[in-house]
């Protein structure tokens, strides 16, 4: 019988202090035993978005009890577990380094395994954590800092087949939300309030939509709500008029960027009838999801999303990454260093900076 594995998870990236407790199980997925999550949230909702200082004093204060909330929550022992895994990177240096070096000394305290693990391999393997999925699959990574089509070979190989030439999605959502005026978090509150707004009643840029492969641009796009913004004096109903404009204009472009990935995906792997995981804390809008949704439907492939509580920033997904790269024998050093850049593919071209040719 094959050993069923359970790790520490530990993730402090960002703004979200989190700890979970993961064993695997005979079904290929995992038991979550414990998934504690502390936001940031109320720290910088007055400065409209993180603070890296105040988010890493944050981390600080808290990361021990979050930890030992984790462990009594699981009822497993330092003893007990297999290994650690921290987030390494990429994020903000001073937030990853508090959760890497509280890993690395468990891990070393309790001569355990030490798995460093890249935050964007935990978003682009957490379906796996309640769904078993074959290799390879496309994936649409979306986040704060990060956007994304590549192809999951296994853990560890990734080819990115487009990515953003400006600003992540998560960052566009965040933008346009501070220039409404809308609240923080940006992304929640701009999906909140488009509901309530005429999608239709602007025209927005869809910046290199018939170009560039499944390469995408916000900036334009950004620019575009700004300008508008300007125009709207404060009005509520021109808010939630622009919000809605912007979040169509986001799905048309996802729409048809996907539809070029699939393309590329099915070329590349020879695989027709392929899973398309769209993972990251953007993937937690709605309109999103029921726009890959129905394009899944049209051209036939089969559409996963993780939980809603395993989109944003959780250290389930970095234990149960970090589960399957020690099964790889993907062990870390116990002087990894925190990376705020950390490419899963490291032969991708660096696609951002004035001159880019597409």
């Amino acid at each position: 019988m094959t050993k069923k594995f359970t790790f520490l998870g530990i993730e402090t990236s960002c703004d979200e202090t989190a700890a979970a407790v993961i064993r695997e199980n005979d079904k290929g997925t995992a038991d979550i035993l414990s998934n504690i999550v502390s936001s940031q949230i109320d720290e910088h909702k007055k400065f409209g978005g993180v603070v890296p200082e105040l988010a890493a004093r944050a981390h600080l204060e808290n990361i021990e009890f979050i930890i030992d909330s984790a462990l009594s929550e699981s009822k497993i022992s330092i003893k007990q577990i297999d290994g650690v895994a921290a987030t390494a990177g990429p994020g903000l240096i001073v937030c990853l380094t508090v959760g890497l070096n509280i890993g690395k000394s468990i891990a070393t305290f309790a001569q355990k395994p030490f798995v460093g693990v890249n935050h964007l391999e935990g978003h682009a393997l957490s379906p796996g954590l309640l769904k078993k999925i074959n290799f390879p699959y496309l994936l649409l990574l979306i986040s704060g800092g990060h956007t994304q089509y590549l192809i999951v070979k296994d853990v560890n190989e990734y080819e990115q087949l487009g990515t953003t030439i400006d600003d992540a999605l998560g960052e566009a959502f965040d933008k346009t939300s501070k220039m409404l005026e809308l609240g923080y978090p940006g992304g929640p509150n701009v999906e909140k309030f488009a509901k309530l707004g005429d999608e239709n009643f602007f025209k927005l840029p869809e910046p290199i939509i018939n170009k560039a492969g499944c390469n995408l641009s916000f900036a334009g796009l950004k620019t575009a709500v700004l300008r508008e913004s300007k125009k709207i004096n404060g009005e509520e109903k021109l808010k939630y008029n622009l919000a809605a404009s912007f979040q169509k204009t986001i799905n048309k472009i996802l729409y048809k960027k996907t539809k070029v990935a699939a393309e590329m995906f099915s070329k590349k792997t020879k695989v027709k009838n392929f899973h398309f995981v769209v993972a990251g804390g953007v993937a937690a809008n709605n309109s999103i999801r029921e726009n890959i949704l129905k394009l899944s439907k049209e051209i036939g492939f089969k559409a996963i999303f993780p939980d809603i509580k395993f989109c944003g920033d959780n250290a389930a997904m970095i234990a149960w990454a970090g589960i399957q790269r020690f099964k790889k024998n993907l062990i870390s050093k116990i002087d990894m260093p925190a990376k705020s850049r950390w490419s899963l593919d490291s032969k991708a071209p660096y696609m951002k900076g004035p001159g880019l040719k597409l």
